[in-house]
């Protein structure tokens, strides 16, 4: 029978409404990924009506996350002082101003100003959501609710591929302008719904506000009993004596923000070096291996193949955006269960073997002087497989596994620092695409992302050692474990062994 805890909730309730928290702080990263893939096929249309050329495009493409580098290193900062919730509401209104002066677009420079703050407004949303919703969620379910911010950016990339599609006939300065500008209404829906979750419980103990984290723990876990054994955990993470029944409490440290650097990057120790080189390296890897390419650029991709048709190519553009979601939502019910380190793994492995034919079948578009059927279906196959194979493994598993595998202490800014070498990677690949193609030709740009995919699989082979069902407070042993020099395997031993045992979470949360 499902337990109840001491609100009344059962365990199906808690694990609805922490859905429906996860699934709210989540929201605001439709709009980052509406404002990617709309942004696919308005290039097409703003390169036109404002007459700017190829490098003002790419910079356009990127800006925003080489600006969203500012939100993300400002973000951890952020909230630590004023809490998770909050900080999803200033994100929330930075982007509103963002795409109100896209929407308008009167010149290349307002365009330019609008997309710099909405990417201020991203580096605030890609920190603090993924953060939120493992802080909240049991160990059980942390895969699934963590992966959320992932479904809604491929949601909103979606979105923005029909919005695309849908909106190609109205006039030309008014079209492109409507597809940025409309994400300006949900961002303040947003700002409103935010109000009504409850903040996390994580963050309450660190300012000791212990029994508003007992409540909160209370309305999201299966059992009374879990929620004590999260709570006595988070105590003990934060500084807290396990045995204090106060309600409020003075916080042995402030926590916000003091030491934190010194301790991530100047004597870390060999534990936490090691969840820093995995939380950097996965994000690094993430965008490094293409991706944003593939995002941004698909009508010209797809045109290099051979689709000429504008009406076409963004239609077969809108399928790509379909197989993105999908997958997405097959990686949410198989994290928690195949576990991080098998999806990622995997994942990779089709991105190297995808990579490597789209290589070949652009290349040998490239170099013949008519359509090639054969060519044009390798590059429309090979690159729905791509996108298939990074949504059901690097994509979630970067943002679940980054989220949750540092210390209670350093998890803000720690996060925040993988965000922010996510946005420069991502900023990166989308600034210099299409030079990187007119270099070394469009295949050969594939051809070096499926090198550097190789070497990504290489590095989650030795650097990333699974963390499913260990609760947040014990992951840091995992990684102790591994820096003590034992293998994967046995790291990973060692984990199930934590969630299996009389001491372990899991059981003990009969969750």
């Amino acid at each position: 029978m499902e337990g109840q805890g001491e609100s009344g909730v059962s365990a199906r309730g808690a694990k609805t409404y922490a859905f429906a928290c996860a699934i709210i702080a989540s929201i605001i990263s439709i709009l980052m990924g509406y404002d990617t893939g709309v942004m696919s096929g308005a290039m097409l249309f703003m390169k036109e009506d404002l007459n700017i050329q190829d490098e003002q495009v790419e910079v356009l493409a990127g800006i925003m996350n080489i600006c969203a580098l500012v939100g993300s290193l400002t973000a951890g900062r952020l909230s630590d002082w004023i809490g998770r919730r909050y900080t999803i509401v200033v994100a929330s209104i930075i982007f509103f101003v963002g795409a109100v002066l896209m929407g308008l677009g009167l010149n290349y420079g307002m365009l330019f100003s609008g997309r710099c703050i909405a990417g201020v407004g991203v580096g605030y949303a890609l920190m603090v959501a993924p953060v939120y919703s493992a802080e909240i969620s049991s160990p059980s379910s942390r895969g699934f609710l963590t992966s959320l911010p992932e479904i809604c950016i491929s949601a909103g990339i979606l979105l923005g591929y029909v919005s695309n599609y849908f909106l190609r006939h109205l006039p030309l300065k008014y079209g492109w302008r409507l597809m940025l500008g409309v994400a300006a209404v949900p961002s303040v829906m947003l700002a409103v719904g935010i109000l009504a979750m409850p903040e996390s419980p994580r963050w309450l103990v660190m300012q000791g506000r212990l029994r508003d984290a007992r409540e909160v723990l209370l309305r999201v876990s299966n059992t009374k009993e879990e929620a004590e054994l999260r709570l006595r955990e988070i105590k003990a993470a934060a500084g807290v004596d396990e045995s204090c029944t106060d309600d409020v409490v003075e916080p042995v440290a402030t926590h916000r923000g003091e030491g934190v650097w010194k301790e991530l990057l100047l004597r870390p120790t060999p534990a936490v070096r090691r969840i820093l080189i995995a939380a950097l390296g996965i994000h690094f890897f993430e965008h490094a291996t293409g991706i944003e390419a593939v995002v941004l650029y698909t009508p010209r991709i797809f045109k290099k193949a051979g689709i000429s048709s504008r009406s076409k190519l963004l239609f077969v553009t809108m399928g790509m955006g379909v197989t993105k979601t999908a997958f997405i939502l097959v990686a949410t019910f198989l994290l928690d269960k195949v576990g991080r380190r098998p999806l990622l793994l995997t994942s990779v492995a089709g991105m190297i073997l995808s990579l490597s034919s789209l290589g070949i079948g652009l290349t040998m578009a490239d170099h013949s002087q008519q359509t090639l059927p054969w060519a044009l279906g390798l590059c429309i196959a090979s690159l729905l497989l791509f996108v298939a194979f990074f949504s059901v493994g690097l994509a979630p598993v970067t943002w679940v596994y980054s989220s949750e595998i540092f210390p209670l202490r350093l998890r803000a800014q720690g996060a925040s620092m993988g965000v922010a070498v996510n946005r420069l990677m991502n900023g990166t690949v989308s600034m210099t695409f299409i030079s990187l193609y007119k270099a070394i030709t469009i295949g050969g740009a594939f051809f070096l992302f499926a090198g550097i995919a190789v070497l990504a699989w290489i590095f989650f082979f030795f650097c990333c050692p699974e963390t499913k069902g260990v609760s947040l407070e014990r992951i840091e042993e995992v990684f102790s474990k591994g820096c003590d020099g034992s293998s994967v395997a046995e790291v990973e031993g060692v984990a199930m062994a934590n969630v299996a045992s009389p001491n372990g979470h899991l059981k003990s949360s009969k969750s």
